[in-house]
């Protein structure tokens, strides 16, 4: 039986262990670029033992950015500072994977900690201010939190398949930064979820309207991204599975989606919310835990494919159980990741592995091992 610490083979690449960082935003690139910061905490993060770690969500065109700060891979010159990440990712053992995305109607925002001329955080900026620029989605229809109130462009036929080739273009740039796990981000309410929701998606031509119609955007996304990513390196997708709205996204819809997925190329879904809504009446319990990684049993047992998923997993025993449960393969900590840059090491302990510092490098381990008082000066809490 899997747990927590089994390695997992997907394609040709093996993760040392079924824990994986999910995509933050921090909001500290400079016109997309990566930097020291990046190298520093998702090193830090691969040095403390995860075995999968993504930077955050990277926009595959400009206006495809959260905010102005945030990481993007839209053109050649951006590949080596993304380079720098995945050598210290590997360098540390983990596995570097990286999130395609677009935010579509929800970008150009500021910084959830950050106030601009007066607009909050999480605010969204006009299209004629400075750092802000026209957002595009779907249909022309805002996001309905009362902060994205700028008027949005509807995207074309040809826009559309414009996206599907810088889809394609920022996969070939990832393979040569050396990523070797991609994700594509539909979910959150940006760009693939808004395609994918009734609630985003008014269109009547062959995107809009039926649930395949719906998918049609997903669907040939995956496509050109299949074409150039390559073979031996896992194609995943997060999804947003639920809008918690009777007319929106529900999960069956998304049950179905990733099973045509997988007859595409898909390798591992990754399940999540809709979020194309602040209006959410049949919005689930997001205080319970492992809610999304019990639902991606179902997609697990009736797709085929392995899963992962994150929402709640933060205490060992409950992310050891999904896994040991056969709900999801990979387990994927956000807050727990930016709080704790060692959690693998401090589950292993909650665990009662036998070895829990054999996760770190080796001379870090070293010195924790033989160098040392009562267990009370390791700087951990106790077990238990």
């Amino acid at each position: 039986m899997a747990d927590l610490f089994s390695p997992l083979a997907v394609k040709g690449v093996t993760l040392r262990n079924r824990i994986g960082m999910s995509p933050m935003t921090m909001h500290e690139s400079v016109d997309g670029t990566m930097n020291d910061y990046h190298v520093m905490y998702l090193g830090a993060r691969a040095a403390g033992g995860f075995g999968l770690v993504f930077p955050e969500q990277v926009a595959i065109v400009p206006e495809g950015r959260t905010t102005p700060d945030c990481a993007g891979i839209w053109a050649d010159h951006q590949v080596e500072s993304h380079a720098r990440v995945t050598s210290m990712l590997s360098k540390f053992g983990a596995v570097p994977g990286i999130q395609l995305g677009h935010t579509g109607r929800k970008g150009s925002e500021v910084a959830k900690h950050d106030v601009v001329d007066g607009y909050q955080g999480g605010w969204q900026l006009p299209p004629d201010h400075p750092r802000g620029w026209q957002v595009s989605g779907p249909s022309a229809v805002c996001y309905d939190d009362g902060h994205h109130d700028h008027p949005v462009h509807a995207l074309t036929v040809e826009e559309i398949r414009g996206l599907h080739r810088s889809y394609a273009d920022a996969a070939r740039r990832a393979a040569d930064a050396g990523y070797r796990w991609l994700e594509m981000h539909f979910a959150h309410g940006y760009l693939g979820a808004e395609f994918f929701s009734p609630l985003a998606n008014h269109r009547d031509d062959e995107y809009g309207g039926s649930l395949e119609n719906r998918a049609r955007f997903l669907l040939e996304a995956l496509d050109a991204v299949r074409e150039v990513w390559p073979e031996e390196y896992p194609l995943t997708m997060r999804l947003g599975s639920d809008d918690g709205h009777p007319d929106g996204v529900q999960f069956d819809d998304a049950v179905t989606a990733v099973g045509w997925m997988a007859e595409h190329g898909l390798d591992l879904a990754d399940m999540s919310m809709g979020f194309n809504t602040a209006d959410m009446p049949d919005r689930p319990d997001f205080h319970r835990p492992a809610f999304m990684a019990e639902r991606a049993a179902r997609v697990r047992k009736e797709v085929g494919i392995p899963m992962m998923s994150s929402w709640n997993l933060g205490r060992p025993q409950d992310a050891d159980a999904a896994v040991r449960d056969g709900w999801i393969d990979v387990v994927l900590l956000g807050t727990p990741a930016l709080t704790n840059p060692h959690w693998p090491v401090w589950a292993a302990r909650e665990l009662g592995r036998e070895r829990p510092f054999d996760l770190l490098p080796d001379d870090w381990q070293w010195w924790i091992e033989h160098f040392r008082g009562p267990e009370q000066s390791i700087g951990l809490p106790p077990v238990g």
